[in-house]
This record gives structure tokens, sequence and C-alpha cells, in this order.
């Protein structure tokens, strides 16, 4: 092989040597001028707007949730360049080299590089936000990806605890406490008359139970992530367990809160609460759903482009929740996203009651995908796209249906119900707490 190669390659240099010399020979004879390059045969610079929007299209054929033809995708398009432009867009077939055509003339008739910018990322954004579940992705700015690691991390930077209780951050506990007791006084008096002082106590309540707290403070003061996890004892034999939202640090917050539960042989009941839990990052998932049903379980699964893909769990039990032999889970119709995941796992493996009402049905997973082309030296825009769908228990998309309560409580018999599982009338009193119900 090695020598025919090098046959190969001896035979092509000498050809090109060849003609290279009789082009030599007749140029010096002849004394022809040498032939210009026509203007259809100059290469010419690719228009980074075009460039910009061929990358989107890729970007979504390659990784959108669900497999969408070139007709489907090039008819968002061209509905979107209409409405921006206001003519109509004529394509001689639905295929992208034809999109590509009829885009190039648009931004080639664009007065200004403004108009090409506006046009492009309007028409990007537009496509994006008519993918199915209609709205759910789109075309972001830095600022925007920013804000959603942000809230995918549990930070927000537009509150400060410390501000809230009016001292400088870093300050002492003794610094704290007076501050608090000085705000709650003057605001228990005011929040009778007024809604305002209301709201404003609850702030200063909830910034002192976060910096009062060791553990907390020190989290807050490091990363600026406050707690999604709420642990107490509603009875002597009842734990209450609310996950507020899914967070970085809900796995440790968890172990830690029912670790700081003194033990009681009488202590072997647990209420999870997700109610109004808006979810958070999928990839915490197979962290946080181990300590309820173990190690290496299969626990979810992601539907994309046909294809199932199964998710194991990476941690396993955790001793603190052992002693749980009762455990009621409650879900809402706020209880969405990678909530509603955690919902529909622990009702596929029969960890406690799932109580309530249907979830939301947000069942989407979105990724944030860099775009190589960019057309603004000041901005640069990614996508942020629908890439999976989630999947409950019994197989079916998590998205528009949402996960269904085993006992539903607008079901008048759901007390009984409840009894007829469990046996323990404490626990429907304790969920009656819960939820204000007489």
């Amino acid at each position: 092989m090695p020598q025919n190669n090098t046959r190969t390659f001896l035979l092509v240099s000498i050809a090109l040597i060849t003609v290279f010399a009789l082009g030599a020979v007749t140029g010096s004879f002849l004394k022809k001028p040498r032939p210009q390059l026509s203007e259809s045969t100059q290469t010419t610079k690719p228009d980074p707007y075009i460039e910009f929007l061929s990358e989107v299209y890729d970007k979504i054929k390659e990784n959108y949730w669900d497999k969408i033809n070139d007709g489907n995708l090039v008819t968002l398009f061209k509905l979107g360049a209409e409405k921006l432009t206001g003519n109509p867009l004529s394509l001689k077939s639905l295929n992208k080299e034809e999109l590509r055509k009829s885009l190039t003339s648009i931004i080639i008739n664009s007065k200004d590089e403004k108009q090409k910018k506006d046009f492009s990322v309007n028409l990007a954004g537009m496509v994006l936000a008519n993918l199915s579940p209609f709205g759910r992705s789109g075309l972001y700015t830095t600022k925007e990806e920013t804000a959603l690691k942000n809230n995918v991390a549990n930070i927000n930077p537009d509150k400060n605890l410390y501000q809230d209780l009016g001292v400088s951050s870093g300050s002492s506990s003794a610094e704290l406490q007076k501050s608090y007791e000085k705000n709650k006084s003057l605001l228990e008096r005011q929040k009778q008359s007024s809604p305002e002082a209301a709201k404003k106590l609850e702030q200063v309540n909830y910034a002192y139970g976060i910096l009062s707290d060791r553990q907390k403070k020190e989290d807050y003061d490091k990363y600026g992530v406050e707690p999604t996890v709420i642990v107490k004892l509603i009875k002597e034999n009842i734990l209450y367990l609310q996950i507020k939202k899914i967070s970085p640090t809900t796995f440790d917050e968890i172990q830690r809160e029912t670790s700081s539960i003194k033990e009681s042989k009488d202590l072997n009941s647990l209420i999870v609460d997700l109610r109004g839990n808006i979810g958070g990052s999928i990839d915490l998932l197979p962290y946080l759903l181990g300590p309820f049903i173990g190690q290496n379980q299969y626990a979810y699964e992601f539907f994309h482009q046909g294809e199932t893909t199964p998710n194991k769990t990476k941690t396993g039990f955790i001793p603190s929740l052992l002693q749980y032999k009762k455990v009621i889970t409650l879900i809402d119709n706020q209880t969405q996203s990678s909530a509603e995941v955690i919902a529909a796992t622990l009702k596929k493996y029969n960890v406690g009651i799932t109580l309530g009402t249907t979830t939301r049905g947000w069942g989407t997973v979105e990724k944030v995908f860099t775009i190589d082309h960019q057309i603004d030296p000041s901005e640069k825009y990614s996508l942020f796209l629908v890439h999976s769908l989630t999947l409950r228990d019994d197989g079916q998309s998590i998205e528009g249906k949402g996960v269904d309560p085993l006992i539903n409580i607008s079901d008048p018999s759901w007390e009984s119900r409840l009894n007829e599982y469990y046996n323990f009338p404490e626990l429907g009193q304790a969920v009656k707490i819960l939820y204000n119900l007489k």
C-alpha cells in the first residue's frame, strides 16, 4: 500500500510539473494576457447574517426534542420572514438552500447593518418561540443566559438578605439580632393597618431565619444561595420536609436538615412537600432521588427524537430517612419541571402516597447551545432550546399532562382513602393543617 501511494504521488507530481511547464511555454509563445475570473467564479465572503440564521436552522434540526423535517422548519422561517417584512416569500421548494436564497435577498436589500441585525435576531427568536411547546425555546442574550444560570443556581443578585434586615453584609450575630428585634417590634405594630408592613415583616423574619443559622449564613455568604429545604416536626411522630426549589445545595440540605432531627422510636412518618416547587437543574435528580429509591436505580427517562434515555440514581439511601415507614408526597398545580419528575419517580417506586392535585405539566428539558456565527461584536447570542421531554410513571409525557396524585385532595373522601393505606388518622390531620382545611 505505501508503494502504491508513493507511485501515485510521483505521477501526480509529474503531471502537475508537465502542465505547469506547458503553460509556461504556451504563454511565452502566444503572449496572451492571463484571463480574469468572472464574477460568478470569484470567491464571495459568506454573509454573517445568513450564516447566523443557517446555524440556528442546523442546531434546531440536530438538537430539538422532536424530529422536525425541512418542510416544517422552512415554513416556520418563511412565515416569520413574511411577518417581519410584510411581503410574501416565494420559494421554489421547501428546503434549506431555497430558504437561504430568499433570506439572502432580504438581507441584501436591507438598508443598513442595524436592519439586517434586527431582522436576523427577530426571525431566529420567532422561529424558536413557535416550536412546540410554544414559547419554551428562544434566542438568548448574554444577560438572559446569565439570569438563567443564576436562577438554576438559586442565586438572586437583586436580593440582599442583609439589606432586608437593615445591616451591612458580614454583620455579627449580635448586630443581626439587634436589628431584627428592632424591625420586628416596629412592623408588628404596623402590620394590621399596613399591607406593606406585613409584607416587610415576612421579609425580615425570612432573612433573620437564614442569617441567624450558622450553616445557612455560611452558604449565603459564600455562594449567594438561599435555603431550598425546610425541615420541622409538625407532630412528635411526623416530620415535615419541604423542598421549595431544586438547586446545587438541595441534596446537602436534605442530608443536613434531616440528620439534625433527633431519632425517636415514635418518629415514623414523613411528609415531603413539593407544592409550589418550580424545579431546577435536571442534572441534580440522580442525586436527589437516590436517598428515596436507592443507588443505581433506573429513576426516570428522557424522550428525544423518537428515542428514550434512562437515567440512574448516583446516590443511595441516607440513614436519616430510613426510619420513616409512612410517607406522603404533596403536589399541586404549581409543582413543575424537575419537581414533577421527582413526584413521578416516587409514585413509580411506590415511595409512599402521592397526594394533592395534578402537577402543572411542564415536562421539558431545555439546554443552551452556543452559536459560533455571531453578528454583533457587542452581543453574544445563544440558543435556548427544548432538547428532551420528561416521562411520568406510566411512560406518558409529563408535558401538557402533569403527574396525577394517587389521592386527589379535592376528593371528599381523600382522608378515608389515606386511612385505607396507613390507618393512621394523625397523618390526615397533619395534611389538613398544611392545607388549612377544617
